[in-house]
């Protein structure tokens, strides 16, 4: 009974899936979609979406039936008859198909008693009740409520002229199903010949002039119906037409033409432009704007990230999308209840203001792209505020304000422990996170060098997992600026001063060990070129062996080398490059297993104390414990209190 439970299942997934992805359109794939979902209450019963608090409802999406969320807000499920359907008396769901009657009386089966009482004031019952197939994209009763006074006015008082046209705008001499309804897609109305705009989103949303199209395939005898959810009105000037006449945008206007892209907005195409306000140009420090003002390519720029390459209204965005800018990069369009929203922020301040070729929303912030901006300006508002104050502490800040080439390696604000001393050493490290010249993280390459305006050579590691530049590794994606790169890092700095064997001898945590490798004669090893990892031993590592046989090991140059050696992985790992589970093959033994676990790096399930002693020839990891303990360092399987005891029986 089981197995049949789960086969009937797994058959109605796949009659979804398969159904919603080989649907005609996209509103036929959600109307499908919603049939499927309204099908245990009986026949041609469709399940919706209505946002708590509001008449909105849409038709349920494949995607997002689980997320119970509208542009943010909850949604409730309502099951309704499914478009040309009604109940029956006695009967459960919807199995009576509605009887076809002329566009008049359409319009009053579908809920739009207004428009249909504006047709008989308008005198045009004649046109819409007798023989043709005509297509009416009819104003709700709440489109018609929720026009300015002023305007439904006007339209009343002439109703021979001016409602009539208005209606006639919405009414297209043919019959057009949602099939027809293509995105992109224009159509002549019966008003003048002006087009009506037709967009037809991936999620399912239909909209005429940025009307969403809520009710949708209303058939009659001499055509079809669809109601929208707003009056609409003839578009007769392109979006660049728009801008001259709005003082609003005058500033907006003045920039577009010192770019050279006032002929782009004046052909043909289908354009979104986030358009700011003088106030939004008037919210940017003076410096900055001027800056981005006189120089062409950067002013370019921000103009283009204000561009999308389609068409989107505001009522086809039911949640956060991606969106690709004329300039190259994205922004997240999305929605938070009746606000529509750019990058999270409710900065739009008036939609859906159409041209011939695309639509304006007006936003009230200036979008600054990182392509028009200076390194100090890539820092601000980001996770590097303590490097940006470093950076400006250290007099560094006309540097990353001006057009120089340059790569900055900022550390994220966790990476500072404890309090900074500015000092000659620290001015020292912070020209050490400039590289000579601006790059990407996707050009380096293992083994690369890299020239810092400090005078050092960093060096470049790739592991399967990181990707880092000595002990720091790359912890965001990189922001490209107008001149210079920024390369967010998890740590500060520590570029090498000597060999593995100087940075022993500098801390006196490894005396013990600085005197073992002495004593094995592996100085040179120690100070060649060759790149080793050295998981070292402190002097607490050494003291947990009872003191005579500690002093027996650190007589015997033979012994100290095999133990040694098995401390020592070939080549170069950094505690970025470790992953939950990482081997490594040492100098002597079968492998070291390394771990990552909140943060701290594993050696054979020995916590590494401090990672990352960076040194020319290789890495140090001290370790204040045996590693030996859990590994082999021979077949005999070696560990150190036996190899000590050992080597004083061959003594």
């Amino acid at each position: 009974a089981e197995m049949k439970h789960l086969t009937l299942l797994a058959l109605a997934l796949t009659l979804i899936a398969t159904i919603c992805l080989g649907a005609k359109s996209p509103y036929q794939a959600v109307l499908t979609h919603s049939r499927i979902r309204g099908r245990p209450h009986g026949p041609n019963v469709c399940a919706m979406h209505n946002i708590q608090g509001t008449d909105k409802k849409y038709f349920t999406n494949c995607k997002q039936w689980y997320q119970r969320k509208i542009c943010g807000k909850p949604a409730v499920i309502s099951y309704e008859c499914c478009p040309g359907y009604e109940k029956m008396p006695g009967e459960k769901g919807c199995p009576a198909a509605l009887p076809l009657v002329d566009i008049y009386n359409t319009l009053g089966v579908a809920g739009a008693s207004t428009t249909q009482m504006y047709t008989d004031r308008a005198n045009l019952k004649e046109e819409i009740d007798g023989p043709g197939s005509v297509t009416f994209f009819a104003p709700s009763n709440t489109a018609w409520s929720a026009l300015p006074h002023e305007i439904l006015d006007a339209l009343v008082s002439n109703v021979n002229i001016e409602l009539l046209n208005a209606l006639h705008y919405h009414m297209v001499d043919r019959r057009l199903t949602s099939e027809d309804l293509k995105h992109g897609s224009s159509f002549t109305s019966m008003y003048q010949d002006f087009d009506v705009h037709i967009h037809h989103y991936p999620n399912g949303i239909v909209t005429v002039n940025c009307a969403r199209l809520i009710k949708t395939d209303q058939h009659a005898t001499n055509g079809i119906v669809h109601v929208v959810d707003r009056v609409i009105t003839a578009i007769s000037n392109n979006v660049h037409s728009f801008i001259d006449t709005d003082d609003d945008l005058e500033t907006l206007r003045t920039a577009l033409a010192a770019a050279g892209m006032t002929t782009m907005l004046e052909s043909e195409g289908q354009y979104t432009l986030f358009a700011p306000t003088n106030e939004a140009f008037e919210k940017i420090p003076p410096d900055t704007l001027n800056r981005i003002l006189g120089d062409p390519v950067a002013l370019r720029d921000l103009l283009n990230y204000h561009i999308l390459k389609h068409m989107q209204c505001a009522e086809s965005i039911v949640t956060g999308m991606p969106m690709e800018t004329m300039q190259g990069t994205v922004l997240e369009v999305g929605c938070d209840g009746d606000h529509m929203t750019l990058n999270g922020k409710a900065i739009i301040t008036k939609t859906d203001q159409l041209g011939t070729n695309g639509v304006i929303h007006y936003i009230n912030e200036l979008l600054i792209p990182d392509s028009a901006k200076t390194l100090l300006e890539l820092m601000e508002g980001s996770t590097v505020t303590k490097a940006q104050q470093m950076f400006v502490d250290t007099g560094l800040g006309p540097l990353l304000s001006g057009s120089e080439a340059l790569t900055l390696l900022a550390p994220q604000d966790d990476a500072f422990k404890g309090s900074m001393t500015m000092d000659g050493e620290m001015k020292k490290l912070m020209n050490n996170h400039l590289l000579k010249t601006q790059l990407s993280s996707k050009s380096l390459y293992h083994g690369q060098e890299l020239d810092t305006l400090g005078g050092l050579k960093l060096r470049v590691f790739v592991y399967r997992n990181n990707l880092c530049i000595e002990n720091a590794c790359i912890a965001a994606h990189d922001k490209m600026g107008r001149f210079a790169s920024m390369l967010t890092v998890d740590k500060v700095l520590t570029p090498p001063t000597g060999t593995i064997m100087d940075v022993l001898k500098a801390d006196d945590r490894f005396s013990l060990l600085t005197g073992a490798l002495q004593t094995a004669g592996m100085t040179e090893l120690m100070n060649q070129q060759k790149l080793l990892t050295v998981f070292a031993p402190t002097n607490d590592a050494f003291n947990t062996i009872p003191r005579p046989e500690l002093n027996r090991l650190l007589q015997n140059s033979q012994g100290l080398s095999r133990l040694l050696r098995f401390h020592m992985g070939d080549g170069m790992l950094v505690s970025g490059g470790v992953t939950s589970h990482t081997r490594m093959q040492p100098l002597l033994g079968e492998r070291l297993e390394m771990g990552m676990r909140n943060y701290t790096v594993y050696v054979n399930r020995v916590p590494v104390v401090e990672a990352d002693l960076m040194a020319t020839n290789g890495v140090v990891h001290a370790v204040n414990d045996d590693i030996t303990n859990l590994r082999s360092i021979s077949p005999h399987q070696y560990i150190m209190t036996s190899l000590t005891s050992r080597l004083a029986e061959r003594k």
